[in-house]
């Protein structure tokens, strides 16, 4: 294992769209946590509703410059480039979402400065997390 523990938070305006109408503003918080490096965790605060994905650090990564991702999420650039593209599908339902590509950026080299690219198996413990999935049995 490595240094201390600590995570990344970030709170960035998404805009859901919609058809025929402006995008509407959804709050998502971006987490990414020193205990789980290869993983980003958004929550999406829609009205009422609380939603959170899980989803891989270098998809997000990956789909700032070009589109990536099959089945529940994907990432790609938005035809205006200052946008990215984030489509989250489920069994209860599917949304697409646009937000400030410099902004994911931003927190992207935050989450770098804690754990750099290639270095994530220093902070994962592979033998903790086959011992929870062995508590499952």
């Amino acid at each position: 294992m490595a240094e201390t523990h600590s995570v990344t938070r970030a709170r960035i305006e998404f805009g859901l769209r919609t058809f025929g109408a402006s995008p509407l503003p959804v709050p998502v918080e971006l987490e990414h946590d020193t205990d789980d490096p290869y993983a980003i965790v958004a929550v999406l605060h829609a009205g009422a509703n609380i939603v959170r994905w899980i989803f891989g650090r270098d998809l997000l990564a990956d789909g700032l410059l070009a589109p990536t991702g099959e089945g529940d999420v994907r990432v790609s650039p938005a035809a205006d480039r200052s946008k990215a593209v984030v489509e989250l599908n489920s069994p209860d339902g599917a949304a697409v979402l646009e937000a400030p590509a410099q902004e994911l950026a931003a927190f992207l080299d935050r989450t770098y400065e804690k754990v750099p690219v290639g270095e994530e198996s220093r902070w994962f413990d592979f033998d903790e997390e086959l011992a929870k999935l062995a508590l499952l049995d």
